[in-house]
């Protein structure tokens, strides 16, 4: 039970000067809305230095900084009872290169700002507790999403982590090393008692609805796959239209195919598929594309529709290679089957914000987490906050006020503070 008069609250504005401060590393401007983006691709000089950046946060708080083998960061702060496994906090700092300032930067510095509200009213949990950032959680740059959390819960074994490669053909473990966070530390957690994130929803329903707070139920499930299409390049004027093996037609098959499926009812309401990348080679205006490299995101919320789905495009695959002429490949870089979040800390989350009077609801992430991955570990939860302009993310329109922010920091540090005095 969480038992409260005049709860302690965090303060809004150091947390959005925080914000602030983090969104100017690796920040850029959009040229087509004229606002400042985040461009932070993990483990890059502008990950690095906004890694350097919030370590230095970490430890001005007065707390020990932990770095592990796969670059993931703990800083942990001492309790009433240090022998007691801790609770955890934490999120990612990397990005998308389209990014705005607040997808995973608002669990970690909210966290902190967590920290720095306990100190500043002397108050010392029964219990230690962590803060951390991991590696990775995009995916962005190696393919792979939530590696560094991944790796830290045993789902991915550190050898295999390493040697992801970027599309220069840079691997995971030089670059750790590259940016001076290859630590050495065992990357392998012991549980912690608890882990709790909050986070942008991403997504309209919350704005759309005027709700406060998003208690999170669990996370979609997640298939990515990777597909390289081989044809025959030659010349856009004299190449017979019958007698092409053209890689983008079968690229263009299957696009259309994944938003057939997403559209047809047969796999789910709530099913979501996506081809985000599509390289064309040569990639010139006037040659046929001999190969293509190309991307499929899958997700779903029931795992028997997901692999339903997923057996059906991996099907088609192979009829699009008969019929077009051309060779396919695949390989998954991704696969998360759905994650429940903890039914007692959901009930905490839901008392907590109802004692501050905020408006919420139950919501199932559409996004992947490392609260999911933490879930395979221990008790895990999230809170949601809303964004503006439909909960837009992955892209510089991404916005919450520091209300909204706020809310769900002190809504998370209501569930810490009586999580963190259990036995």
């Amino acid at each position: 039970m969480i038992h409260m008069n005049q709860p302690l609250s965090i303060q809004p504005q150091r947390l959005r000067d925080s914000i602030e401060e983090l969104g100017r590393i690796g920040s850029y401007l959009d040229d087509s809305s004229g606002l400042r983006g985040v461009n932070r691709l993990a483990l890059t000089a502008a990950d690095g230095e906004g890694r350097r950046h919030v370590v230095a946060k970490m430890r001005a708080l007065g707390m020990s900084v932990t770095i592990d083998r796969i670059g993931n960061v703990y800083a942990r702060r001492s309790g009433r009872d240090d022998s007691l496994a801790p609770v955890m906090m934490g999120s990612h700092i990397d990005s998308v290169p389209t990014a705005g300032k607040f997808d995973g930067c608002l669990g970690v510095l909210g966290a902190l700002e967590i920290i720095h509200t306990l100190e500043d009213a002397q108050r010392v949990t029964r219990r230690p507790l962590v803060v951390a950032f991991f590696t990775d959680e995009e995916g962005s740059r190696f393919g792979t999403d939530m590696l560094g959390s991944a790796v830290a819960t045993g789902r991915l074994p550190l050898a295999e982590a390493y040697a992801y490669k970027d599309r220069a053909g840079l691997t995971v473990e030089s670059e750790l090393r590259k940016i001076g966070f290859l630590g050495d530390a065992e990357e392998k957690l012991t549980p912690p008692h608890a882990y709790l994130e909050c986070h942008i929803e991403q997504g309209p329903v919350l704005r759309s609805q005027n709700l406060d707070i998003g208690v999170v139920t669990g996370v979609q499930s997640i298939s990515w796959h990777e597909l390289s299409i081989v044809g025959r390049s030659a010349h856009a004027g004299t190449t017979p239209m019958e007698l092409r093996a053209d890689a983008s037609v079968a690229a263009s098959r299957i696009n259309l195919r994944l938003r057939d499926m997403a559209r047809s009812g047969k796999y789910g309401a709530q099913m979501r598929a996506t081809m985000g990348a599509m390289v064309p080679v040569p990639g010139l205006v006037n040659i046929i594309p001999g190969r293509m490299t190309v991307t499929v995101d899958l997700r779903n919320p029931d795992d028997n529709l997901m692999r339903s789905a997923e057996a059906d495009i991996i099907a088609f695959y192979d009829q699009v290679a008969h019929e077009e002429g051309v060779q396919i490949t695949w390989r998954q870089t991704a696969r998360t089957d759905c994650v429940q979040f903890d039914p007692r800390i959901m009930a905490q989350i839901d008392a907590a914000a109802a004692h501050r009077g905020l408006s919420r609801m139950r919501i199932v992430s559409g996004a992947g987490h490392d609260a999911q991955e933490m879930a395979h570990l221990t008790r895990a939860a999230m809170v949601f906050v809303p964004g503006e302009w439909n909960g837009i993310s992955h892209n510089p329109r991404e916005f919450s006020t520091p209300e909204q922010c706020a809310n769900g920091v002190n809504v998370l540090l209501d569930v810490l503070l009586a999580i963190a005095e259990e036995p």
